[in-house]
């Protein structure tokens, strides 16, 4: 396979890494962890155990995804991003002892296709960010995130729609909604947002 781990990354043999994968220097990718075809993960990034990672997903420099977190294929981590993995984090038990792994139970963060998120965001588990959804920068994520919302802020609230390419979707009037940048066309119902389909996705249909 056409897998690059430079030596100074901790990839446990347990994991399993996709063809065409990249695994940066100071990276640690935990045991059971498995990345899909075409993925970056960046210097000094975390990927949990039994973490899931489809193909081409980018997670940027020290971007830390702990399990059981769940990123679909093309999603983005950016740097510092924090995937969270306790709902109510504490270093003891009521009676001062040190909390152990059977004392709690980890909960996740799934990043459904096309996701990204922002450098030093926070996803505080149990959250889903929907497909082709965007958290900018900074923002904390306490609730689901739609498909296709661009959320700020701390709490992170919908501020726009954003398409596949990224971008703000422009507002056509009467809930229609088209990129800029592709053209495609989204039509928002009950606050949902969904693309048309093309001719030739019609055509295939």
């Amino acid at each position: 396979m056409n897998v690059r781990i430079v030596a100074s990354a901790d990839v446990d043999p347990t994991a399993t890494i996709g063809d065409g994968t990249s695994v940066w220097h100071l990276a640690q990718v935990r045991d059971g962890a498995t990345l899909g075809e075409g993925c970056v993960v960046g210097r000094g990034a975390y990927i949990g155990s039994g973490v899931r990672v489809g193909d081409h997903c980018k997670i940027q420099n020290y971007a830390l995804v702990y399990e059981p977190a769940v990123l679909e294929d093309g999603v983005f981590v950016g740097p510092a991003a924090v995937l969270t993995n306790d709902e109510f984090p504490r270093a003891v038990n009521p009676d001062g002892s040190a909390k152990s792994a059977h004392d709690w139970t980890a909960v996740g963060v799934t990043l459904r296709e096309g996701a990204s998120v922002g450098a030093r965001a926070v996803c505080v588990a149990p959250v889903t960010v929907g497909r082709w959804a965007t958290v900018a920068a900074g923002a904390v994520v306490t609730k689901d995130v739609p498909d296709h919302a661009l959320v700020a802020g701390v709490p992170a609230r919908r501020l726009k729609w954003v398409g596949r390419a990224g971008v703000p979707l422009e507002d056509a009037g009467g809930g229609v909604f088209r990129c800029p940048v592709t053209g495609e066309v989204y039509d928002e119902h009950d606050g949902v947002l969904t693309r048309r389909a093309s001719a030739d996705e019609e055509q295939d249909a």
